[in-house]
């Protein structure tokens, strides 16, 4: 069957975070760059759909095609891993150390993808930089500033709206990654993790990824937009609250939910595997439990 139950889920979200923690750090950039990347080309997709349509749920429907390519391809997206690693460190198959190491190398890559992607998308739809009549210049720029200055200028209670709307995004982000580890086959693979992605793009939560492009490509096309704006009220706050939705609602929840579980079922196909205990009519006393003479 296809179908991969929880408890087996639960521990490929741990082998999966023990290999992540083991990466080279050319590795983590060069896979962190592609999946930053990527995703923001996914993004620039889904812009353009709702600008055609006007409808916001038509990018929502589109956007998953990142992610999926993303998670097939076994590229590094840390917003993901902020769900599987610390289970891996939680369980000593990793170090601290290692976890923040991957952390930190793959939001570099991160940045340095959608800065690559932001440079040639933003000269394609300006013509080489020559024409800004393209109707995507004023929704990065419109993003970007609803995304900093938008939250800045409500204050303390903006910068509460901005952790909670990132710790719901990363909620169903890391959802995404563990329900993509509940098929077998790439159909039910992909059917899996579109579907939280969906949920966390039509709610306009905040990804710290997608934030990466989004952000500076409308700093570059003429966005009031500082880069203190930007890492102040969006980058730093959006990625503790992506960590936040990761590690305890995804990682930390299935943990508690499925672990004992999964013990109990390993210790159970143990008890299975062991040769059979002699029948006691034949042989000298036997100390229950034990298959030994007492």
């Amino acid at each position: 069957m296809d179908y991969v139950k929880p408890a087996e889920v639960l521990e490929s979200m741990i082998e999966t975070g023990m290999n992540k923690a083991r990466l080279t750090i050319l590795q983590m950039l060069v896979k962190g760059f592609l999946a930053g990347a990527i995703l923001a080309c996914a993004t620039t997709l889904a812009f353009t759909a709702t600008a055609q349509t006007s409808l916001g749920i038509v990018g929502a429907l589109i956007f998953p095609v990142g992610f999926v390519i993303i998670i097939l391809l076994g590229l590094e997206l840390v917003t993901g891993s902020f769900a599987l690693i610390p289970l891996a460190v939680l369980e000593r198959k990793t170090t601290f150390s290692r976890m923040l190491a991957n952390f930190g190398w793959v939001i570099l890559g991160h940045l340095l993808g959608c800065a690559v992607y932001a440079i040639l998308y933003g000269l394609t739809i300006t013509k080489m930089g020559t024409d800004l009549s393209h109707p995507m210049v004023q929704t990065l720029i419109q993003a970007s500033e609803s995304k900093t200055i938008g939250y800045a200028s409500m204050g303390l209670p903006g910068m509460g709206l901005v952790v909670i709307k990132a710790v719901l995004c990363n909620w169903m982000v890391t959802l995404g990654a563990v329900m993509a580890l509940t098929s077998r086959s790439t159909t039910g693979k992909i059917v899996a993790m579109w579907l939280p992605i969906l949920i966390f793009f039509g709610q306009g939560f905040e990804h710290a990824v997608v934030n990466m492009f989004v952000i500076p490509a409308g700093m570059m096309l003429g966005a009031d937009v500082s880069l203190s704006d930007w890492w102040l009220w969006n980058q730093l706050p959006v990625l503790g609250g992506n960590f936040i939705g990761g590690v305890l609602f995804t990682g930390l929840g299935l943990y508690i939910s499925y672990k004992r579980k999964a013990a109990f079922g390993s210790s159970l196909a143990a008890v299975r595997s062991t040769p059979e205990v002699p029948d006691h009519r034949t042989t000298s006393a036997v100390a229950p439990g034990t298959g030994e003479g007492a």
